[in-house]
């Protein structure tokens, strides 16, 4: 079965150089010209892989990015956004990317293999559809825990539950503090 790669840009130039730079083997390379018509391709194929242009006619790279992050099923598809202007995607999209890959143009084939294996490296992190993310919780009262009348199965799932949202709470805590780096880098 072949690996279906979607390249959506209104350059025939970059798409047919996606495709010559990808390396040889089982791949099915889609391409769309337009935003409409790249967004009609991956409702219909489904493919393995997004290269998505940000400045696009019709419906802009930013519309098809919005679009794709309402639906579950598609958030879950590796996705490269590719742009000759970065300033214009970090305008839209605060950095540091999480789930999806950025690659400026021109690029050459080490940068787009790179970004390839990136942008499938952060969908694989990304939560499943479905999954909100957990509020912090405050604890409760001593007096509102019953403590003899849970099994210990249930005092298992309870504590399952905790470790779990534990590390939610650790998750976050980890991705403000990469946050406030950030921004204390841009103040700089």
């Amino acid at each position: 079965m072949a690996h279906k790669i979607l390249v959506i840009d209104d350059s025939n130039v970059i798409r047919t150089m996606v495709r010559d730079m990808l390396p040889k083997g089982n791949f099915e390379v889609l391409e769309a010209k337009d935003g409409v018509q790249g967004l009609n391709l991956i409702q219909q194929e489904r493919p393995n892989l997004i290269m998505l242009d940000f400045l696009l006619p019709k419906m802009s790279g930013w519309e098809v990015f919005q679009n794709i992050q309402t639906q579950p099923a598609l958030q879950a598809i590796p996705l490269v956004l590719m742009s000759g202007r970065k300033e214009e995607v970090t305008e839209k999209l605060q950095e540091p990317f999480e789930y999806f890959e950025f690659v400026q143009k021109p690029f050459d084939q080490p940068q787009l293999i790179t970004a390839i294996k990136t942008a499938m490296a952060k969908a694989k992190r990304r939560p499943p559809a479905g999954v909100a993310p957990v509020a912090p919780v405050a604890p409760a009262a001593p007096s509102a825990v019953p403590v003899a009348s849970g099994s210990s199965a249930d005092i298992q799932a309870l504590n399952a539950k905790i470790a779990s949202m534990q590390a939610e709470i650790d998750g976050m805590k980890k991705q403000m503090g990469q946050i406030l780096n950030f921004i204390k880098q841009r103040m700089k």
